[in-house]
């Protein structure tokens, strides 16, 4: 009796007082438990559980309904006034302002960009000398991805690289927004 009291006061206060005497402790309460449990609710069929995948899709919507994600998988529209040009046409319009003619001033370079470019844009070329500007021969045609109804982005192929323009239409006309030259 007098062991089992020694080995009942050694328990107590030294090896439960340690670190591994609680982790052993936690350990026997949860595999306490979990065997208690099973024994209880019994061992189950082997096939049921979470471990079956489902023989057809899980769907909590009726094929037939429309698409409600947030993520739109269609490509958007450009929206144009009636009457005014399409971004394709701007964009093109604004390529061959953009090219100039040889030996154009610097005047007539921006009169032409003018009317084809937001205020902000006109404003940054505003110092821009036609000389510097990257151009060359056109190589292939204008192409246009749209962005959102009010925002496309046109990519102009050239023999020296490529001409890249973002095009805004708050009000339905087109105006060319941002400007990029990617050099082959």
């Amino acid at each position: 009796m007098i062991a089992v009291r020694r080995a009942v006061e050694q328990l107590l206060t030294r090896v439960l007082r340690s670190r591994v005497g609680i982790a052993l402790a936690l350990a026997v309460v949860v595999v306490g438990i979990i065997g208690t449990t099973r024994l209880v609710a019994g061992a189950g069929e082997p096939g049921s559980g979470l471990s079956n995948r489902p023989e057809q899709p899980i769907t909590t919507v009726h094929p037939t309904v429309g698409d409600d994600g947030l993520i739109d998988t269609r490509s958007p529209t450009p929206v144009t006034r009636p009457g005014a040009a399409t971004p394709e046409q701007v964009a093109a319009e604004f390529v061959t302002a953009w090219r100039g003619q040889p030996g154009i001033t610097a005047e007539r370079w921006h009169a032409g960009l003018r009317p084809l470019a937001t205020p902000a844009l006109a404003e940054q070329l505003a110092d821009v000398d036609p000389v510097d500007v990257p151009t060359g021969e056109v190589a292939g045609a204008v192409t246009v991805r749209a962005r959102s109804e009010t925002v496309v982005e046109a990519r102009v192929p050239f023999d020296t690289g490529q001409l890249r323009l973002e095009l805004v239409a708050p009000d339905g006309r087109w105006r060319v927004d941002a400007v990029d030259w990617e050099q082959v």
